[in-house]
């Protein structure tokens, strides 16, 4: 079935006593298998309506609002997008179109990075 712009994931949901990750989709997901957090596999059964932030979620090293960007790593995926609402702490991988996204790829992500280097010249510096 895959997920939809919008949905949101939450591992509370069926796991209440997990560190609570809850990611939601900004783009793609059409290729979406699972979500792997403290042990658990989080699939289109733990979506959920709507955004709510509860006790007992735990921060890990994914830091809230990140975006992870499957286009960005996998040119031949459905580009899904997700941004990290709250918890994480156990989060360890999303699988999507057959790829794996994990911690470890988001020094991947350094937004700008090829930007500066490619800015071409002016010319030499002067006074204002």
């Amino acid at each position: 079935m895959g997920l939809k712009k919008g949905d949101i994931i939450d591992e509370h949901k069926r796991h209440p006593e997990s560190c609570g990750l809850m990611i939601k989709v900004m783009a793609g997901g059409a290729g979406f298998e699972k979500v792997v957090c403290c042990g658990h596999e989080l699939t289109e059964e733990d979506v959920t309506p709507a955004f709510s932030r509860g006790r007992g979620r735990k921060r890990g090293t994914l830091p809230p609002a990140v975006l992870l960007d499957e286009k960005k790593l996998h040119q031949d995926s459905c580009g899904l997008r997700v941004m990290i609402l709250d918890g994480g702490k156990g989060f360890q991988e999303i699988r999507c179109c057959g790829h794996s996204l994990r911690l470890n790829s988001m020094k991947e992500f350094q937004y700008g990075e090829e930007q500066r280097g490619a800015l071409p010249e002016t010319g030499p510096a002067g006074h204002a």
